[in-house]
């Protein structure tokens, strides 16, 4: 069990919480998806169907795809399902609300659950499975980055333990498990670059909203491949790094890797370097965030480094794509600064994709809002959402339209 550390400092240890039990042993581990129609939670689904002496999964939930998530239950016998949208629940005799998701994801017989929700409204979601003492599959970034000290505290204290889903954090955390704390002296996540990794900041100016989406190398929902083409979403990373593990910002940096093969690095005090390769595949993180501390084996083809040739690090252009400084500087300015970083950012990408602003505004409209933030302690739920909706409103006013209304869970489907 990791320690509480002093003045808001992430503890030491990873992952955080329990001792790396990630359930009891001697049966399946009983799997409650969220957010089961989006990527993550149909890459997850995958997964689980080519393991079923090992998973059962038990509950499905979705934002208002009911037809997907009936079809989902059918093939996996799964009983318990519920929609975050009230309307569409009651229109098919499901449950519905936050509530019911949330007794879902914290029933009794819950081993896993797997949170693929995009954005701020996966919070509540990751509290409540982490103040259960389940174990938390994290691909919801956005817990960590808005309320890591929060969600952190609250394994530690009830043994839950936090396996990360994105790659980068994945990667990181097989290469820190075998790890003393005190041998480590520098992480790096690597960033693909994304889509305009070889753009000048002129040709930006001239970016559609269909290079936007079109990353390099991951297929992604929107909010998260807009953030991958500004590398805020490194940025994310960068914090959530800091929470999961327990380092100091100083000690995590980002190298741009357009290959997409190394997906985090460990430096050594003695300057060695221990890295995890793969292929740009979620499913193999996935597998690992669910067989933790197992390991399954494989159903792709091995990484052939042959074939790759070629792997070529950089380092990140800080001018030419300042989201990564706002959310380092968020970070340096701690507090509720990242969570007022996130709402703002989700409501520009919202702006972004309805056209109402061109992808070359969203870094200087953002910087904006988050240096008029004036931080608070980040040490409750309500802070946090205040300074959520504090954003979200100044960005509405700035556009002169109405802010989305942050709910309570589960507006999206994966990160």
């Amino acid at each position: 069990m990791t320690r509480m550390a002093p003045d808001s400092e992430p503890a030491r240890g990873w992952p955080p919480g329990g001792a790396g039990q990630s359930t009891r042993r001697g049966r399946r581990r009983r799997l409650v998806v969220l957010g089961a129609t989006g990527s993550v939670g149909q890459s997850a689904l995958a997964v689980a169907a080519r393991f079923p002496d090992e998973i059962e999964v038990i509950g499905l939930t979705a934002s208002r795809q009911a037809a997907a998530l009936a079809a989902q239950a059918a093939r996996f016998g799964v009983r318990r399902l519920a929609l975050a949208d009230r309307e569409m629940a009651g229109q098919h005799g499901l449950p519905g609300g936050e509530e019911e998701i949330l007794a879902l994801a914290t029933g009794p017989d819950v081993d896993i659950v797997l949170n693929a929700i995009v954005g701020a409204a996966g919070l509540r979601a990751s509290l409540a499975v982490v103040e259960a003492g389940k174990t938390l599959a994290l691909a919801n970034k956005e817990s960590l980055v808005i309320a890591g000290e929060l969600l952190t505290s609250a394994a530690r204290r009830t043994g839950a333990v936090i396996v990360p889903v994105d790659s980068e954090h994945n990667a990181a955390l097989q290469c820190l498990t075998r790890t003393a704390p005190d041998e480590v002296a520098r992480l790096t996540l690597t960033a693909s670059g994304g889509p305009f990794r070889t753009r000048t900041r002129a040709e930006l100016r001239n970016a559609t909203l269909a290079e936007v989406l079109n990353h390099p190398t991951w297929a992604m929902g929107p909010r998260i491949t807009v953030d991958s083409a500004t590398l805020l979403n490194k940025g994310f990373e960068v914090i959530e790094a800091r929470w999961l593990f327990g380092l100091p910002l100083a000690q995590v940096q980002v190298l741009v890797h357009p290959q997409s093969i190394v997906h985090a690095m460990l430096e050594l005090k003695d300057g060695s370097l221990l890295a995890l390769l793969s292929s740009p595949d979620m499913r193999i993180p996935i597998q690992y965030a669910l067989s933790y501390p197992a390991r399954w084996p494989a159903a792709w083809a091995p990484l052939d480094l042959a074939r790759v040739g070629t792997l070529t690090f950089e380092e990140p252009d800080i001018e030419r794509f300042p989201c990564l400084g706002l959310a380092i500087a968020a970070a340096d300015r701690g507090g509720t600064a990242p969570a007022a970083l996130n709402a703002a950012d989700e409501e520009l990408v919202q702006a972004l994709i309805a056209g109402r602003i061109h992808f070359s505004e969203l870094p200087v409209l953002l910087a904006e809002i988050a240096g008029a933030h004036v931080p608070r302690p980040a040490t409750s739920l309500d802070a946090i959402l205040a300074a959520d909706r504090t954003a979200r409103a100044q960005v509405a006013a700035r556009l002169g339209g109405s802010p989305v209304t942050l709910p309570s869970v589960l507006p999206g489907e994966s990160t």
